[in-house]
């Protein structure tokens, strides 16, 4: 059955018009009244689960739908993981965003590093941001997500460090993917707990330059290994998102 974002309050019995981006899609689809579809709000700190409705009516450019019955059901990961990842090229980014999305990621936080090849300012970085906001949507309307992860503002890791700078009092781990000496295996990092949440801050090509992994570090990130090989920096952080939530 089609899924549709439709960021609103949902009700059964109600009957509204869906977003135009869903009315778009309907109509591509050349649905027709009577049939089902599947709608998810998608706030994190929603109700969730998922709604099943009907079409009513289709309209020149929009669509009346009748929400029939919420669906209670779950598929977040145990774990809460967050991404603090420097920003690569155009394609690479939006392959992270979209993969770490189907993987379950809460929430993404680009990272204007000092070897990103990307440089976002002003109005060009509320583009780049809200198309990777539409890319974790689509992700999650391809793999049955019902909470849609945000992603932040593009910010410098001094400038993040400055927002978060307080020590952690809730047991989460922040963690560098790192190619320096005296990193120890992830798996240890993350230690027993299985809902423990966990912050992994990650280059990008190019890695993180030695004064940005010395500020990370003062920070209270440790730094972690992912095994004995180099990964690209847009598959690094899926490979510690993929480890930490088994």
């Amino acid at each position: 059955m089609p899924r549709f974002h439709c960021p609103m309050p949902l009700a059964a019995g109600a009957e509204i018009d869906l977003p135009a981006g869903a009315a778009r899609h309907v109509q591509v689809l050349r649905m027709q009244p009577g049939d089902t579809i599947t709608l998810f709000e998608g706030h994190l700190d929603g109700v969730g689960g998922e709604w099943q409705a009907t079409i009513l009516r289709m309209g020149r450019s929009d669509v009346q739908v009748r929400i029939d019955h919420h669906v209670p059901v779950d598929r977040e990961n145990q774990r809460p993981v967050h991404l603090l990842a420097g920003i690569t090229a155009n394609e690479r980014m939006d392959w992270l965003v979209e993969k770490a999305t189907e993987l379950g990621v809460t929430s993404i936080t680009p990272m204007l590093a000092e070897r990103s090849v990307l440089k976002l300012k002003g109005e060009r970085g509320d583009k780049k941001r809200a198309h990777w906001q539409a890319v974790a949507v689509a992700a999650c309307e391809q793999c049955g997500r019902n909470r849609v992860p945000v992603i932040h503002e593009a910010v410098s890791l001094a400038q993040w460090q400055q927002k978060h700078a307080q020590p952690q009092t809730d047991g989460s781990l922040r963690a560098v993917l790192s190619l320096a000496d005296g990193t120890q295996p992830l798996q240890q990092a993350l230690g027993n707990g299985p809902d423990r949440a966990v912050v992994f801050l990650s280059g990008p090509e190019g890695g993180l330059t030695g004064a940005e992994e010395a500020l990370a570090r003062t920070s209270g990130f440790v730094p972690v290994t992912l095994g004995p090989r180099t990964l690209r920096a847009e598959t690094a952080p899926l490979a510690a998102l993929v480890l930490s939530t088994m």
